[in-house]
């Protein structure tokens, strides 16, 4: 019985730790093996630009040792335009097991292409609708 009851505490519990995450919209999701996630509670804004983070969640990766990592993205409200501050690459899948720093190709700005999921997170980001 006490076997029972820690199984489902670690089940409820385990709930909590994606609750912070929510899904792109479907027609967002790149096809294939991942799902992109962002954090609402990151967003920051400060005059004409915000930042947020993102999770893409890999199914499976046979050339790295990696299954998700986090993206933190900074926004250019008014020039339309996305570039990323940060990357975090996990071992496991929804930004769990050892992690390491990844490589950022120093940060430079690139346009936001209509219809992406960099489109829905400057919208959201931006506060556009």
């Amino acid at each position: 019985m006490k076997g029972l009851v820690f199984i489902v505490l670690m089940l409820l519990d385990s709930g909590q730790l994606y609750a912070e995450w929510e899904a792109l919209e479907k027609q967002y999701q790149p096809t294939g093996l991942e799902t992109l996630y962002f954090d609402p509670g990151t967003i920051h804004r400060e005059r004409t630009r915000a930042t947020l983070w993102q999770l893409t969640d890999l199914k499976w990766n046979s050339t790295t040792r990696y299954l998700s990592f986090k993206t933190q993205k900074e926004f250019d409200c008014e020039q339309y335009r996305v570039r990323v501050l940060q990357v975090i690459e996990f071992s496991r899948q929804m930004g769990t097991g050892r992690s390491a720093s990844g490589y950022i190709e120093s940060g430079n700005w690139q346009p936001v292409e209509q219809h992406s999921g960099n489109h829905v997170l400057w919208k959201t980001a931006c506060g556009k609708r």
